[in-house]
């Protein structure tokens, strides 16, 4: 049984200080190119969360993701790098082929460490660090993808008290990931894509 709630729910929250979210940790894997370029092109140029994501890339090829987000949100996109220092209103991608891990220094680590339900960068991975780091000021978005990552580290920001969001299978274009991340139970909200980023919005920016 999901904790599945709509979106009419989440605006009957009873109001939390704008500081109640820091992070906001997104994993796609197929499809997630349009997938990221609708949540964060919906966002406003103030949003004061962090924001990581781990989309699933071929390790073969430099990534074009920053750049072609950068163009789609009015926030600054960039490729992480080892030991970046987290700053707020800041999207940060993994790099193909690198776990992007958050730590909680609010610092970023790149490791090359063994793959993680057969992918590098793993979205398990993103979530445990998250749910260790920033425990209920976190919050985790499982977009359209195939395969199950993401499904454990859903558990771990569960636990931590964290916030989970997984978009439906109606605007999935591929439902694995979602579909996993539902399964556990621990999801919070079961949204279609549009509404998302009005979702993270209402969480993130409540006074």
């Amino acid at each position: 049984m999901t904790k599945h709630q709509d979106k009419s729910q989440i605006d009957r929250q009873p109001n939390l200080p704008q500081s109640a979210f820091e992070l906001v940790a997104i994993a796609a894997s197929a499809g997630g190119l349009n997938a990221l370029s609708q949540v964060l092109s919906n966002l406003p140029a103030d949003f004061p969360a962090t924001i990581v994501i781990v989309q699933h890339l071929d390790p073969r090829h430099r990534s074009l993701m920053a750049d072609i987000l950068s163009k789609r949100t009015p926030l600054p996109v960039k490729q992480a790098q080892d030991g970046d220092r987290l700053e707020y209103n800041q999207v940060y991608i993994a790099p193909p082929n690198r776990h992007l891990l958050v730590n909680s220094d609010r610092t970023l680590s790149l490791t090359q460490s063994e793959l993680v339900h057969f992918v590098r960068p793993s979205a398990d991975s993103l979530f445990d660090s998250v749910a260790a780091s920033h425990k209920e000021r976190a919050i985790a978005v499982v977009l359209t993808g195939t395969g199950n990552d993401g499904s454990m580290g859903v558990r771990a920001i569960d636990e931590m008290g964290g916030t989970i969001i997984a978009q439906d299978e109606a605007t999935s274009q591929f439902f694995g990931m979602p579909s996993a991340a539902i399964a556990t139970g621990v999801v919070d909200f079961i949204l279609p894509l549009a509404e998302i980023a009005p979702a993270l919005v209402s969480l993130v920016m409540q006074e």
